[in-house]
């Protein structure tokens, strides 16, 4: 429950900062603003080309839900 309730502060944050950028208001508190992932709400270890933390980017690796990423060997 608390996870879903600072993501959804979060996304809140994001809306009002980009109300005030398209109405040309400076955004207030802007370094506020940080990223989560998508689908756990962790914030740390984000990786920004999939928005998702790497804990759930290795699971959908795994199961091969994201295209074009395979398990590497050497």
């Amino acid at each position: 429950m608390a996870r879903k309730a600072i993501v959804h502060k979060s996304q809140k944050f994001m809306e009002r900062c980009l109300l005030a950028k398209k109405e040309g208001r400076s955004v207030p508190l802007s370094t506020r603003a940080y990223n989560r992932c998508e689908l756990c709400g962790r914030p740390h270890a984000y990786m920004r080309d999939f928005g998702i933390c790497r804990c759930c980017f290795r699971e959908h690796a795994e199961k091969g839900l994201i295209p074009g990423v395979r398990k590497s060997s050497w």
